[in-house]
């Protein structure tokens, strides 16, 4: 089953409105991390919003990162996207034990945190990148991006985020929608669509009755005649190469690497996104001590 977010207007464009269906990156992220039940769901469902809102981007260059760190058991979580909704991404504490709200509900928001702050930073391609940050509110993610969305770029939106691990802790059902309203929404179209929202039932529920994206878009915004503009197939996609990892070996300095040559005789470094394993022996080390030396 492959990665799907499509994108659509309602309310004659007086709203618009992004529906993700995720189950697959986030197994994916699951078994890249071994991650725990309550790990995956954190980040699954950061990664469920951070590739919702690469599409939001406006050129094919761009990125964001989102960091989120309510200084809970679970540590940070990062995640990276880009404009065509690819993301790839981490927790700090991925084996973190779980516990629960109520039996089947497990507690992402205690174990997250909210003594921290949800961190958006956009690469615009400009000299500086846009960064903007809220504090969180619950650490259930998404009420955390929906204050993001409302204090840091003044856009009132509806976040729902979900991520349902089954009895063998693979990803039974993973996925979730922003609805946001456009400035010039009338009051009654507001009301009615605060009225449809606050009876929803769970985005996962929605989705183990046999929803797809298109039937959840209907379910939600039915009422408003919603018409699709376009749908996008998503991953779970790391970029790392070794490349990337000899500029960080060259980034510690000359004498720090001839250390690690010597008393190491190579090096040995892991991708934090993906956990896949870039080797230096020693020859390769030699070398790149050279392009230090050369480039004084």
């Amino acid at each position: 089953m492959k990665n799907t977010i499509i994108r659509a207007t309602a309310a004659e464009s007086s709203i618009r409105a992004f529906v993700a269906n995720t189950t697959n990156m986030v197994e994916k992220a699951r078994k890249l991390h071994n991650a725990s039940p309550v790990a995956i769901a954190a980040l699954g469902r950061t990664m469920t919003a951070t590739s919702i809102m690469g599409l939001m981007l406006k050129s094919e260059k761009h990125k964001l990162t989102v960091k989120i760190n309510g200084k809970g058991p679970l540590g940070s979580i990062v995640v990276v996207g880009n404009s065509l909704g690819n993301v790839k991404g981490y927790v700090a504490n991925p084996q973190v034990a779980s516990e629960f709200i109520i039996p089947g509900k497990l507690n992402v928001g205690k174990l997250v945190g909210k003594n921290g702050e949800i961190t958006i930073i956009k690469d615009l391609g400009l000299k500086d990148p846009y960064v903007g940050t809220s504090p969180l509110v619950s650490g259930e993610i998404a009420e955390d991006f929906a204050n993001y969305f409302l204090n840091s770029e003044q856009q009132p939106s509806a976040v729902a985020l979900g991520v349902l691990v089954d009895r063998d802790y693979s990803i039974k059902a993973a996925g979730g929608f922003i609805i946001q309203i456009m400035p010039d929404i009338s009051e009654e179209v507001l009301s009615q669509l605060e009225d449809r929202l606050s009876n929803l039932e769970s985005i996962t529920t929605l989705m183990t009755k046999g929803m797809q994206e298109e039937d959840i878009l209907n379910h939600v915004l039915g009422h408003f005649n919603p018409q699709i503009l376009d749908r996008y197939e998503v991953d779970f996609l790391c970029d790392c190469n070794k490349n990337r990892f000899e500029r960080a070996l060259i980034s510690i300095g000359r004498k720090d690497l001839q250390e690690i040559m010597e008393e190491d005789g190579g090096a040995e470094l892991v991708c934090h996104f993906c956990n896949k394993k870039h080797y230096f022996d020693k020859e390769e080390l030699q070398k790149l001590i050279g392009e230090i030396d050369n480039n004084k």
